[in-house]
C-alpha cells in the first residue's frame, strides 16, 4: 500500500527583498515540499505587493506572522543588519529559519544563533546557494583523486559593477558594504576547498571617504596545511564568479562558481602541463537543492536539524579579522 505524501512545509517570510521576489519565493512556489502561507515586511504596501503576487497572506508585521501556528518555517531577507534579530525572533517562536547570508554581521552574532537552533531543536540554515551546487563536489573529487597533485594555492574572486546610489547595500547601518555582501562568498568557497582553520594573513579594503563603507577588498588566507588563498570582492569591477584550486600538476578553474543560473550547464577548466580539458557538466538549480535539504532537515529534526554550523561560525570570525586587521585605502 503506498503511504500518503507528507503535507507541505508552511513557509513564512519575513523581508520584501529583491532576492526574495526575484529568486527564492518563485522557486518556492514551485516545489511540493513548500507551501508559502505568510509574508511581511517593512512596510504594509509592499507586503500586499509579494502577497498579491505570490498568493499569499499578507501581515501588518513580523511579529504578528511569527505568532501564526500554521507556519513551520521562516524565510529572513531583511536588510543584514536585522539577519540575527529575526532570525533570533523566529528560532524563539519555535519556527525553523532559513536567513539570507551572512547569517549576522559578526561571529558572536552568528554563533548566538547557531547555539539557539541546536539548544532548541531547530533547523537554522544560511542561504549560501552555491554549497549545494554538485559542480563543487566534482572539484573536490578531482582535487582528492590527484590530478592537480599536492594543493598549493587558492584564488577566488565575487565581484560585481557598481550598484544603484539608492541600493541598501550602501547603507552602513543596515549592513551595507563590499564584505559581508560580496565577500563572504570567496571566504566560504576557501573553507569548502581547504577546509577548517584558516587564518587571515593580510587584508585591504577600499573605503568610501565619507563613512568609511567598505567597496571592494582583497585577503590573504593561509590553511593549517599551507595552503595560500588570494580572495577579491566588490562592487566597482566587472562581474566575476570565480575560483581556482592550483597545485602542483595541474590547475582547474570553476567558471561560474557562485551564481549560475538553473539552466547554466558548468564549466571546469582542468590546465596541467601540456593539455587543457574542458568538463562540462549538468545544469542544476542550487537554490532548489538548498530549499530541498532545508525541508528534510526541517522533517527529520533532532541532531540532524543543527547542521554544519562550525562553518557559519567561522566564516563570520574571518570576517571579524579582516575588520580588525585590514588596510584601508579611502576612495572618493
Amino acid at each position: 500500500m503506498t503511504e500518503p505524501a507528507a503535507r507541505p512545509l508552511r513557509l513564512g517570510a519575513i523581508g520584501t527583498s529583491s532576492i526574495a521576489w526575484r529568486r527564492v519565493l518563485p522557486t518556492v512556489t514551485r516545489m511540493p515540499q513548500w507551501d508559502l502561507v505568510a509574508v511581511a515586511g517593512r512596510t504594509a504596501k509592499k507586503a500586499a505587493l509579494f502577497a498579491e503576487h505570490f498568493e499569499c497572506a499578507a501581515e501588518d508585521d513580523a511579529e504578528s506572522l511569527l505568532a501564526r501556528p500554521d507556519i513551520d518555517a521562516v524565510y529572513v531577507s531583511t536588510p543584514t543588519a536585522l539577519h540575527h534579530a529575526w532570525a533570533e525572533r523566529a528560532l524563539r517562536a519555535g519556527k525553523h529559519v532559513l536567513v539570507e547570508k551572512p547569517i549576522g554581521t559578526t561571529a558572536e552574532e552568528a554563533r548566538s544563533l547557531c547555539a539557539l537552533a541546536a539548544e532548541r531543536g531547530l533547523t537554522l540554515r544560511e542561504n549560501f546557494m552555491f554549497l549545494h551546487h554538485p559542480q563543487h563536489a566534482r572539484v573536490r573529487e578531482l582535487v582528492d583523486g590527484g590530478r592537480l597533485g599536492r594543493p598549493a594555492a587558492f584564488r577566488a574572486a565575487f565581484c560585481i559593477p557598481p550598484l544603484p546610489d539608492e541600493d541598501i547595500r550602501y547603507d552602513a547601518r543596515l549592513g551595507g558594504g563590499a564584505l559581508l555582501d560580496v565577500g563572504v562568498y570567496p571566504l566560504r568557497a576557501a573553507a569548502l576547498l581547504l577546509g577548517p582553520g584558516l587564518e587571515v594573513a593580510g587584508a585591504t579594503l577600499r573605503t568610501r571617504a565619507r563613512d568609511g563603507l567598505d567597496l571592494s577588498g582583497q585577503v590573504l588566507l593561509v590553511s593549517p596545511s599551507g595552503v595560500l588563498a588570494e580572495l577579491a570582492f566588490g562592487f566597482e569591477h566587472a562581474y566575476a564568479s570565480v575560483y581556482t584550486v592550483w597545485g602542483d600538476r595541474g590547475r582547474l578553474t570553476v567558471t561560474r562558481a557562485f551564481t549560475p543560473p538553473p539552466a547554466h550547464q558548468p564549466l571546469l577548466i582542468l590546465e596541467e602541463q601540456d593539455r587543457e580539458e574542458r568538463l562540462t557538466l549538468p545544469a542544476a538549480d542550487q537554490l532548489m537543492l538548498l530549499l530541498e535539504e532545508f525541508a528534510a532537515s526541517v522533517r527529520t529534526g533532532g541532531e540532524a536539524a543543527t547542521g554544519p554550523h562550525a562553518a557559519d561560525v567561522a566564516t563570520m570570525e574571518l570576517v571579524d579579522a579582516i575588520r580588525t586587521t585590514a588596510r584601508r585605502v579611502e576612495v572618493c
